[in-house]
C-alpha cells in the first residue's frame, strides 16, 4: 500500500467514525418552551435567607486567594481544569430540592429539578441557568469535547457531552469539588 492509499483510506475510517454517530443517534426536536420555564424559574429552590449572586461584575480570584480559600484538589479542579476521581461527590446521591452554586463564586449554576443521574460517577444535569456558563473546544483527549466555566469567576466546572436525557439530550457532567448545594429548605 503506498502513502497515497494509505492517507485515503485513514481519512475515510476517521470520517465514518465522525459522520456515522451523528446520523446513527440523530435526536428528535426538543421542547424549547418547556426547557426555558424550567431554566427561567429556578429561582423558587433558592431559600429565603440567601442572597443570589449577580453575573456582573466578573470577578478573578488570585493565586494568592485561592490559596487561602480552596483545598490543592479544589485548586486543580477550578482553576488548572483538572478532573476529580468519579463517585467521590457526595452531590451524586443529592436529592433534595435546591440550587447548585459554583463553589469559588457562588453564582447560581443549576437547580435540583435540572439534576439527573447519569451513572458516571459525576454530578450530572441536562441543563444549566442560562448565561451562567461560558462553553470552549478542549482536545486534551485528543478527540474534542466541550468543557465549560462559571460566567463570574471563569472556574471550570466540567464538560457537556450529547448522551444525555430527553429534552435535552445533554450531559452537563459536573466536577462535584466545583459546587455547593443550598437546600431550599436550609435554615
Amino acid at each position: 500500500m503506498n502513502r497515497r492509499q494509505y492517507l485515503h483510506r485513514s481519512l475515510s475510517i476517521l470520517s465514518a467514525l465522525y459522520l456515522v454517530p451523528t446520523k446513527l443517534f440523530a435526536q428528535p426536536k426538543r421542547d424549547w418552551p418547556a426547557i426555558e420555564v424550567l431554566q427561567n424559574g429556578w429561582r423558587h429552590l433558592v431559600p429565603k435567607n440567601f442572597d443570589v449572586v449577580s453575573l456582573r461584575p466578573r470577578i478573578n480570584i488570585s493565586r494568592a486567594e485561592q490559596a487561602k480559600r480552596f483545598t490543592p484538589l479544589e485548586i486543580e479542579v477550578l482553576f488548572e481544569e483538572g478532573t476529580e476521581n468519579p463517585y467521590s461527590s457526595p452531590y451524586n446521591e443529592e436529592t433534595r430540592p435546591g440550587i447548585y452554586t459554583c463553589r469559588a463564586c457562588s453564582l447560581p449554576l443549576f437547580s435540583s429539578e435540572m439534576k439527573y443521574d447519569s451513572k458516571t460517577g459525576w454530578p450530572s444535569f441536562f441543563t444549566s441557568i442560562p448565561d451562567h456558563m461560558s462553553k470552549k473546544a478542549d482536545y486534551k483527549l485528543i478527540w474534542p469535547r466541550t468543557e465549560y466555566h462559571c460566567s463570574k469567576c471563569g472556574s471550570h466546572q466540567g464538560h457537556v457531552f450529547k448522551d444525555g436525557p430527553p429534552p435535552t439530550y445533554e450531559r452537563w457532567c459536573n466536577n462535584g469539588v466545583c459546587l455547593n448545594f443550598i437546600a431550599k429548605n436550609s435554615a
